[in-house]
């Protein structure tokens, strides 16, 4: 079944507010493998000019995942999870994430297109501090495989 192209431009206001903690980071630290102590030690995030603990790059995967799942879980979309793969992510960052941001997501759905018996999804999320200051813009391509006859 293919992608319904009308939600090209379609766009997810946020739901929610996400508040970053320092023990979110570290876990997120750890699971990637990253050891370094902007990510754990607020003495050495503030000697580095932080307010706090920062975030790796790619922490926002987080709250970037939870918004894409609501799109793909839409039944009017028509995405087949089970044939879906994630072919993309881009992470443009307007200043780093750190412990202590209450962070706002909204979702836009930039292009749906269909190519080599494959439907194509792109995605992108402004990420805003509670001031409404850009923190992230995250792009993200998911590929749904098309029937195998």
């Amino acid at each position: 079944m293919a992608l319904d192209e009308s939600f090209t431009g379609r766009v997810y206001p946020p739901t929610s507010t996400y508040e970053v903690s320092r023990e979110k980071i570290r876990e997120f630290a750890d699971a990637i493998g990253d050891e370094s102590p902007l990510y754990r030690d607020v003495d050495a995030a503030e000697a580095a000019g932080y307010p706090d603990v920062i975030a790796p790059p790619t922490f926002l995967t987080v709250i970037n995942l939870a918004a894409i799942n609501a799109i793909v879980a839409d039944p009017e979309l028509g995405l087949d999870y089970s044939r879906m793969v994630h072919g993309d992510q881009k992470f443009t960052h307007a200043r780093p994430v750190h412990a202590g941001d209450r962070l706002e997501l909204t979702t836009h759905i930039e292009r749906i297109m269909a190519r080599a018996g494959n439907d194509f999804i792109n995605v992108r999320a402004e990420i805003a501090d509670e001031h409404g200051e850009p923190v992230c813009t995250t792009r993200a391509q998911l590929v749904v495989r098309g029937d195998d006859g």
